[in-house]
């Protein structure tokens, strides 16, 4: 057994290298008896003996062989000599064996290992590293010093084989890329803060002692490069330390984390199962797919070598748990581990940072192996070319070259997969097709499928595309699809027309859902619009549109173009029509107007036109039907046509004459007509200058004379004077409003009306202002026909163009022509009316511009309006305080219920309502106010305006309307359809209508706190006191005086009479108190009180009707009897049916057009509806009755029945009776009279009094004549006191009991018919209220009449 000394050296190994050159020959083969290697290989000897190898040696290049020799040395000290030696031994050694030429480059020792009992620390010399696949083996030997630099050492189990170092070289163990690894342990001591200070002393001293101990303790593992302490945590003391080596296996870090804790057991106790090692090299993390979109099902999986004990996920620093999109598994077996984590339907709060760790403990050391990645998730976005297509079906490029829609995603996914889907009114159907990152869809676009009534229609595609791993996205695709219209175009006309006649055309097409239609003329290569909104008629469902030109002018010459528009896509039809000159009525110039003409002497007619035209025109004129061929003459610039009219038929008859235009087409035009007055006797002449001969007082009227192309409008009025032709009025124009007169009338028949006007009213108030001085009735005359001319032309409501058509309006209204109005207003048609009628149609012309209308005024005028959207407040609500220090309010509610963007514009005129013709007791007492609707406005339509009265001493105030069609359209207020309510000064106005408004007022103020008013108030009083009573006395007495039918029937109707008046009565001083009150807006609780008074004066009415009949009937019928049920059932239908069946039919037929009540008081309508006649007339026919019923009970009493019986007590009955007739007839009868003597106009004030009086005190009549003079109800009030004393002795005779009850009372039949024509809160008939003649007018103006 070798010494210790010998044991310590083992095993010395040598590597020799050598190589070997081969023959000339080529191709001989040799025997090596050594052992050895070729260089790369691996030869491992089990012992010293040599093995042999027979190896083949082809022709190749010389190849170099490593030797491994192993030497055993007995003693270490021979080591060091050794080195030396081979150090500074001579190379190139060669032999020659078998002719194979050997030599030995070089001879190192590799390998030296120092043998302990059964081990051997074994360590490589400097330039050799163990081999890459032993590397994870090598432990190292323990050392019992912290000595740096020391050669590591790895223990080698006896005897030792190999492998054996080999020259260092990329493969080397522990020469690949450096692993981090992250590392702690725990030392059992007290943690100071000292610690967490880098800073500070203690934590130097504890860092570099530790350093010192990791770099000595790990400082062999393959690949080292440091060891460091990272920081201190509490917990005794955490130690973080980072080992960066090569890829150690989990034994090597054990085994160098025991030697750590040996090297500083004697200064740290450290727990030798406290190290733990986080590694991140060790796990395989993938994670599928690689492209992760939203949707997704994505796998996390992590691989490991080794088997763990415990998998945990991580995202971010959140543990993951199994959740419903989150599940886990892990797979082991003893080769590997792998843990899955499986997440469904992603989203991108699942985007992040993922940790898999991987937890075991290799005897003493905690392993934890983690891997982190990535993963972004991205939107599965579709990119589309274009959302929005458009496809015309029919047509045959599209049919040809059907269009593709496209969805692609913004990258490449080899599972991609796709849908589409179709969804709209035309379904047309496609191909799809898929690449790796798109998906194509070819329409199949057919005509058939497109049918013309859906042209326009949307139809969505929508485009699904799927990753393959559960992501999907959707994109829709919207085609419009449309289909090219049909269109065809028919004239009214061949192709020629006439300037001045009318045509049509009329484009049709066979698409309906258009977005548009529009006109154009293409002429002399010119293409203009048709700007003529008012003569474009388009009907939406039938798809026509209708272009109407009223009358011609050689602007409308040319080729019509209509077009169909929806979206981008046009569809046309034209056609020509060529317009032929003519003149135009009011372009023939004429003379004479009117003349006298002399039987048997010549007249010249002329008439001439200008002389512009190329048209070689037929011309002849017609006097008295008969033609005549005129003869041409060419004047400067007008063509004038002339004959010389003889008149043979000498009766004194106007004559008619006028010149006829005939063109080449056939068409003709007549000029205005002239009136020739014959004049029989020769000898009558009186004025004959310039060849015209006249009687005195003959008119002559003359055209006004020419301008250079034109001629000026108007006419010269002569008079035969004096014998002599003197100028009685010139109405000629001036040259500048003729000029602008004839633009005008240009304007409107132009195809260009819209665009030019703007430019027109600029000029026009340009020269209205200039002329603001002249006081022509012509020229203002023309101006007002200018602005109702263009006042139909439809404009944008632009500031500029509607404050020059208001001060144009402004300067010929002014006061200082007040008298030229006065004037022109004895016209046919009052020019005044006919300038309202202009504004009026200009307002509602006007187009608002941006949605708006704006709030602008002049010196006169001030406009307002508003379009009707869905941001528009709930009512329309104008105030209008800039004009004539006056005000009034314009109050139009729900106008929610109206159509989207209509209109609604309001006008306020301060002088207006000074030059608009008025009756001579009425006054406009206000502004004038017009308001237009641009739709039709429903049945409930309401507009309130609130006036404040310019004159306030006026009273009577009416609500009135200017109706252009009254007075033979001369125009007229009419208060039709409009209600008036007194508020605080101001008087508000409730119509139904939209028209100018203004309030109209009498100058007579009625008489307030008259006598009628006292005596109707006093008398009302007593009446109602004295029905109360009666009813009282009724109610006592009433089992004693109904003790036989007649009284029992007579006592009914005087009790009802009492009940049915007192309640009238009632609601009587209700009504006028609200009348006293100013409360007639109050229109529920008026008509309600009116409806009662009607019903209950009626009702008492027909009681005393039913009175009389009673006693018709028991004198006239006196053997014949009928039950009391029976008449009973007559008497209530009559007194209580007949009244409700009147009343209810009035307010039933009136009340739906306002017109139930007077506008002023709480009574039947008269003015409007004639409402009160259902009060009138069967009040008359009462009275009329009981006046027959009188007159027969007179009879019947003065000439009685033959074989009657009469006695001296029946005389005297008879006489009470006669006394009784002879009181009722004149109440009756003078009570009407009366009241018919109110009605007429101006009648004596007595009257109205003696008619308040009787009315007033009727229930006093029928308590004294229907109770306390019956003898019978004093005997029964006597009765009930008991008073017998007073007590009358009865009488036992039937015909007494019959009889003497009915005629023993004094009844008021003659009730006097209290406010028959108008109860206005007293008793008078009559009032000064304006006459309906003079008030109740039709109108579309509105105001207020005072």
């Amino acid at each position: 057994m070798p010494s210790p000394i010998t044991a310590a050296l083992h095993l010395l190994s040598l590597l020799a290298t050598c190589f070997q050159m081969s023959p000339a020959s080529g191709f001989e083969p040799f025997t090596q008896h050594t052992t050895g290697r070729e260089v790369g290989e691996e030869s491992f000897h089990p012992g010293l003996q040599v093995q042999k190898r027979n190896v083949l040696i082809f022709n190749l290049p010389p190849l170099d062989y490593a030797i491994d020799i192993e030497v055993s040395l007995t003693n270490s000290s021979f080591l060091e000599p050794i080195r030396e030696y081979f150090r500074n031994f001579s190379l190139q050694v060669s032999s020659n064996i078998s002719d194979v030429e050997m030599t030995v480059s070089s001879i190192n020792i590799t390998t030296v290992c120092v043998s302990s009992e059964d081990k051997s620390c074994c360590s490589c010399e400097s330039g050799y590293a163990w081999p890459s696949t032993g590397c994870s083996d090598l432990i190292s030997c323990p050392s019992a010093s912290l000595a740096p630099n020391q050669p590591c050492g790895y223990t080698k189990e006896r005897p030792f084989c190999g492998p054996y170092c080999e020259p260092q070289n990329a493969d080397s163990c522990g020469m690949g890329e450096p692993t981090v690894m992250n590392m702690s342990v725990r030392l059992d001591t007290a943690f100071h803060d000292d610690l967490r200070n880098p800073s500070s002393e203690l934590y130097k001293k504890y860092k570099a002692d530790l350093d010192k101990v990791f770099n000595a303790s790990y400082g062999c593992l393959p690949g080292f490069v440091s060891a460091t302490t990272t920081g201190f945590r509490p917990g005794s003391v955490e130690v973080s330390y980072r080992v960066e080596a090569g890829s150690a296996s989990f034994h090597q870090l054990e085994h160098s984390s025991r030697l750590a804790a040996q090297y500083v057991y004697e200064t740290f106790n450290i727990p030798t199962t406290s190290f733990t090692a986080d590694m991140t090299n060790h796990v395989n993390f993938t994670v599928s797919p690689a492209h992760i979109f939203e949707g997704d099902t994505i796998q996390l999986t992590c691989e490991i070598n080794t088997v763990t004990e415990n998998t945990t996920w991580y995202h971010g620093s959140q543990i993951i748990l199994n959740s419903s999109r989150h599940s886990m598994r892990t797979d082991s077996n003893t080769a590997m581990s792998q843990a899955v984590l499986t997440i469904t339907n992603v989203t991108q709060e699942d985007a992040g940072t993922y940790t898999c760790t991987f937890a075991n403990r290799y005897l003493s050391l905690n392993l934890i192996n983690r891997s982190t990645e990535e993963i972004q998730i991205s939107p599965l976005r579709i990119i589309s070319h274009s959302n929005n297509y458009k496809v015309s079906c029919n047509s045959p490029e599209i049919q040809a070259n059907s269009p593709v829609l496209f969805c692609c995603i913004d990258g490449q996914l080899p599972l991609l997969t796709g849908e589409w889907k179709v969804n709209g009114a035309i379904r047309i159907t496609g191909v799809p097709s898929f690449s790796s990152n798109c998906t194509e869809y070819r329409l199949n676009v057919t005509d058939s499928l497109c049918l013309a009534d859906q042209s326009g229609t949307v139809t969505t595609y929508t485009c699904e595309l799927q990753t393959g791993h559960g992501a999907r996205s959707s994109q829709d695709i919207q085609v419009m699809y449309f289909r090219e219209a049909q269109v065809k175009m028919s004239s009214s006309v061949n192709t020629s027309v006439s300037v001045g006649y009318g045509f049509s055309l009329q484009c049709e097409s066979d698409v309906s859902n258009y977005d548009s239609i529009s006109w154009e003329i293409h002429s002399g290569g010119k293409t203009q619009a048709v700007e003529c909104a008012a003569c474009i008629r388009t009907n939406k469902s039938t798809a026509t549109s209708m272009l109407m030109v009223n009358t011609a002018t050689l602007d409308w010459n040319g080729t019509y173009i209509c077009t169909f528009s929806q979206d981008s896509l046009n569809s046309s039809a034209s056609v020509t029509i060529h317009v032929i000159p003519l003149p135009l009525k009011q372009h023939i110039w004429i003379d004479p107007i009117k003349a006298p003409i002399v039987c048997g002497t010549t007249q010249a007619l002329n008439c001439c036109i200008s002389a512009n035209s190329m048209e070689n025109y037929q011309v002849t004129f017609v006097v008295q039907g008969k033609e005549f061929q005129a003869e041409k003459k060419e004047q400067g610039n007008f063509l004038c046509y002339s004959y010389n009219y003889t008149e043979s038929d000498c009766r004194e008859k106007e004559l008619e004459a006028y010149c006829k235009f005939v063109n080449s087409i056939g068409q003709e035009v007549t000029s205005q007509r002239i009136q020739l007055s014959p004049i029989p006797d020769q000898n009558s002449i009186s004025c004959s200058e310039n060849n015209t001969l006249g009687r005195e007082g003959d008119k002559l009227i003359k055209s006004c004379s020419f301008l250079n192309t034109t001629f000026i409008r108007g006419c010269t009025i002569y008079k035969c004077c004096s014998k002599s032709w003197k100028m009685e009025k010139n109405d000629c124009v001036s040259e500048q409003i003729n000029s602008l007169l004839l633009t005008a009338e240009a304007l409107v028949n132009s195809p260009r009306a819209k665009v030019d006007l703007p430019a027109f009213l600029q000029n026009l108030q340009n020269q209205t202002v200039l002329l603001q001085n002249d006081n022509s009735s012509a020229n203002l005359a023309a101006i007002v026909t200018i602005l109702y001319n263009i006042s139909s032309i439809p404009v944008e409501a632009k500031t500029s163009t509607v404050i020059d058509y208001f001060t144009t309006v402004d300067v010929i209204v002014a006061d200082s022509k007040r008298d030229l109005w006065a004037d022109l207003n004895q016209g046919q048609t009052p020019e005044s009316s006919l300038l309202l009628n202009a504004v009026e149609r200009f307002s509602e012309s006007l187009q608002p511009v941006n949605n708006t209308i704006p709030h602008l005024f002049t010196e006169t005028l001030e406009l307002q309006g508003m379009v009707v959207t869905d941001h528009s407040p709930a009512d329309y609500n104008k105030d209008f305080n800039n004009i004539g220090n006056l005000t009034v309010n314009v109050l139009i509610d729900k106008i929610e219920t109206l159509p989207l963007n209509s209109t609604i514009i309001s006008v306020a005129y301060s002088a207006l309502g000074r030059i608009l013709p008025v009756t001579a007791d009425k006054y406009v007492n206000s502004l004038v106010v017009s308001t237009a609707l641009s739709c039709q406005r429903n049945q409930n339509f309401h507009i309130n305006m609130t006036f404040e009265r310019e004159n306030l001493s006026l009273k009577m105030p009416q609500c009135v309307f200017w109706d252009f069609n009254l007075n033979n359209s001369r125009g007229g207020w009419d208060g039709h359809g409009c209600t008036v309510t007194e508020d605080e000064g101001n008087v508000i106005c409730s119509c139904n209508h939209l028209t100018p408004f203004s309030i109209l007022m009498s100058p007579d103020d009625p008489a307030h706190n008259s006598v009628e008013d006292y005596i109707t108030h006093i008398g009302l009083a007593i009446s109602i006191m004295s029905l109360a009573i009666c009813i009282v006395i009724e109610s006592l007495v009433w089992k004693t005086v109904t003790n036989n039918t007649t009284s029992y029937m007579r006592h009914v109707c005087i009790l009802n009479t009492a009940i049915s008046l007192l309640i009238a009565d009632i609601w009587f001083i209700v009504t006028a108190s609200i009348n006293e009150h100013n409360m007639q807006r109050k229109r529920d609780i008026c008509i309600a009180a009116t409806f009662l008074i009607h019903l209950f004066y009626l009702c008492g009415f027909f009681w005393m009707l039913s009175l009389g009949l009673i006693l018709f009937y028991r004198l006239v019928f006196i053997l014949h009897n009928t039950s009391k049920t029976s008449q009973k059932a007559v008497v209530f239908c009559l007194g209580y049916g007949c009244p409700f069946v009147f009343a209810v039919t009035t307010i039933a037929v009136t009340l739906p057009w306002n017109t139930y009540t007077r506008k002023n008081v709480c009574w039947l309508n008269w003015e409007d509806s004639k409402a009160m006649l259902a009060f009138v007339i069967p009040a008359l026919a009462i009275v009329a009755m009981n006046l027959f019923i009188t007159a027969v009970v007179i009879i019947k009493i003065l000439r009685p029945n033959i074989g009657d019986r009469t006695n001296k007590q029946e005389r005297k009955t008879l006489l009470q009776i006669c006394k009784s007739l002879v009181i009722l007839t004149p109440l009756l009868g003078l009570t009407w009279g009366f009241g018919l003597a109110t009605i007429i106009k101006r009648s004596h004030k007595a009257f109205h009094i003696l008619f308040a009086l009787l009315n007033s005190l009727q229930g006093l009549f029928i308590l004294v004549f229907g109770a306390l003079w019956d003898n019978k109800i004093k005997e029964a009030l006597l009765k009930r006191n008991s008073l017998s004393r007073w007590s009358s002795q009865q009488t036992k005779s039937t015909s007494l009991i019959l009889v003497t009850p009915m005629f023993s009372m004094s009844y008021p039949f003659s009730r006097t018919f209290n406010n028959l024509c108008g109860k206005t809160g007293k008793y008078t008939v009559s009032s000064s209220e304006p006459s309906s003649a003079s008030t109740e007018n039709t109108s579309k103006s509105d105001s207020m009449l005072n």
